[in-house]
């Protein structure tokens, strides 16, 4: 099952419990099985209501009907509960809804907003959030396994501000950066 019939299955069993007379039914149903005008005196709605609701659920394939005589009785399929609960609300396919999304979108933003034409930062932000957006973009210029000598790792912040040491202690601090005691070696974690 690809990501987008994933989400659709997702949007489609939302919207279907997205409904008190919805979620009254399952729980209803989830004791015993139950017709259309037993639920609607259940739950004081008209038939066709009941009706209405039940073929949203059904779409679900949370309940089923099954004849007996002149009518559907309606019942909570416990399997197909558990067995949906396991496929689609499992971490990796909830997960998989937002495929497509551009997760470092925001760090993006930031870059943009706080950068110069030539990729050189107009300041280094205050706000930390913000900071640790910048301090990501600054990162990627390490090459990781290289250890940097603090000059080098000057000359590469120099790029981007002047403000090298202040670059050099946050890449550091935030843990994007290691630094070796005493040689001033540096590396990108």
């Amino acid at each position: 099952m690809n990501s987008e019939d994933t989400t659709d299955e997702l949007v489609t069993l939302f919207k279907a419990l997205a409904d008190s007379n919805r979620l009254k039914i399952i729980g209803l149903l989830a004791q015993k099985a139950y017709s259309v005008e037993e639920l609607a005196a259940l739950l004081e709605l008209k038939a066709p209501t009941v009706s209405h609701h039940l073929g949203k659920l059904v779409k679900t394939g949370l309940i089923s009907a099954r004849a007996e005589g002149y009518y559907s009785v309606y019942h909570l399929d416990q399997q197909a509960l558990e067995a949906l609960s396991r496929r689609i609300l499992s971490p990796a396919q909830m997960s998989a809804a937002a495929d497509g999304v551009d997760v470092n979108a925001y760090d993006h933003k930031v870059v943009r907003v706080f950068s110069l034409p030539d990729g050189r930062l107009k300041t280094i932000p205050a706000q930390r959030k913000k900071l640790e957006a910048i301090l990501r973009h600054v990162v990627q210029t390490f090459d990781a396994g290289t250890r940097y000598s603090e000059k080098q790792v000057n000359e590469i912040l120099a790029r981007f501000h002047e403000d090298t040491a202040s670059l050099r202690r946050e890449l550091v601090g935030s843990g994007l950066m290691a630094r070796e005691g005493g040689s001033g070696a540096y590396w990108r974690i």
